[in-house]
């Protein structure tokens, strides 16, 4: 977790949706904060727009063991009001790099923020997006892709982000791989569906919603497959299972995700949504020469081209939008497990 100087880099202010207790999505309540100008180096940002995701639910839950208060909510697009770095000024149309780091450290230097000592993720080591007004570090601020709404511009940073390193950097999917994308439905399971289409990868995916599963094929994916048991279809499907498994579910799905390896395939892991320990066939995964990699967020190079990928065409699915005000419906559509994609929350200045 971040000392308090970088924590106390990130300012929330005005109306926000502020997690005061661990009762689930009631938990979550809209307060107001006072404003104030942004120090130097710091940009000030009025918020169009935020989505939630499974952190701010796990938040609330007490899962975290985060003290409150805290304001959600790590994805933000908004447009600079004041600031305190040239770079910006006001006007500027922006989206906000979700990833806290201090910049200075031997590991933010090489480029690797997500190894940086004082590594956080904006809504969960510090107050979040889901604010009308926001100061950050300038050098989390980047300029928001001309082609999307506002709507779209909050839905993609944490989860695009998570799956752009998974794929790209961890696991190096190519073109002429298959990736299996376990429990489709979920915001980083569609990001990773239309990166690793971007890729040129044969695309598989599970879940136990067929609604889900018909979304997914509309969306780019080849085939789809009932949770259950999913690595005997996975299998049939494939000569010899898949190059590499996107997962985020974990001890539910873990086995079956290497059973649905190929040889020398990979296994790569952003999160472990159906608990926190899982047991791990050892003989599978030496004799198979298979594997293990996690991830977790992404440096500062990889969002920019993760932004070149969206100005080329990369768009975030939007499954629903609620007013700031409405957030406590939003965390209970989130933890229902019924959106397909992000659910946005809109803050109206």
């Amino acid at each position: 977790m971040p000392d308090d100087a970088v924590n106390k880099a990130v300012l929330s202010q005005g109306r926000a949706a502020v997690y005061e207790e661990p009762a689930g999505p009631s938990g979550v309540r809209i307060r107001v904060r006072p404003r104030t100008k942004p120090a130097p180096g710091s940009v000030a940002i009025a918020i169009r727009a935020a989505s939630i995701n499974h952190l701010d639910l796990w938040l609330a839950h007490g899962a975290q063991r985060i003290p409150p208060p805290r304001v959600i909510a790590a994805d933000g697009a908004g447009v600079v009001l004041d600031s305190g770095d040239p770079a910006w000024k006001a006007g500027d149309e922006v989206v906000i790099f979700p990833t806290l780091c201090d910049w200075e450290c031997e590991w933010c230097r090489a480029g690797e923020n997500v190894r940086c000592p004082r590594f956080g993720v904006l809504g969960e080591h510090s107050d979040g997006t889901a604010c009308e007004l926001i100061h950050i570090d300038a050098r989390n601020v980047f300029r928001k892709p001309n082609g999307l709404s506002w709507e779209e511009a909050a839905a993609f940073p944490l989860t695009f982000l998570t799956a752009w390193r998974m794929l790209t950097t961890r696991a190096q999917l190519r073109a002429d791989e298959t990736v299996l994308v376990v429990g489709a439905g979920a915001g980083v399971a569609v990001a990773a569906i239309q990166i690793a289409r971007h890729i040129g990868a044969r695309v598989l995916v599970t879940s136990r919603s067929e609604a889900k599963q018909k979304r997914a094929l509309e969306l780019g994916a080849d085939a789809a497959f009932d949770s259950a048991g999913f690595s005997k279809a996975v299998r049939e499907a494939t000569r010899d299972g898949v190059e590499v498994v996107f997962e985020h579910v974990g001890p539910a799905t873990l086995e079956e995700s290497m059973r649905s390896l190929a040889m020398g395939g990979r296994i790569v892991t952003c999160g472990s949504t159906s608990g926190v320990k899982a047991e791990v066939s050892m003989p599978r995964l030496f004799f198979r020469q298979a594997g293990l990699l996690g991830s977790t967020m992404g440096n500062a190079s990889e969002f920019e081209a993760l932004l070149t990928a969206v100005d080329r065409g990369l768009r975030p699915v939007v499954d629903s939008v609620y007013p700031l005000e409405d957030v406590q419906a939003a965390l209970t559509r989130l933890d229902a497990a019924e959106q397909f994609g992000k659910v946005v929350l809109s803050v109206a200045s």
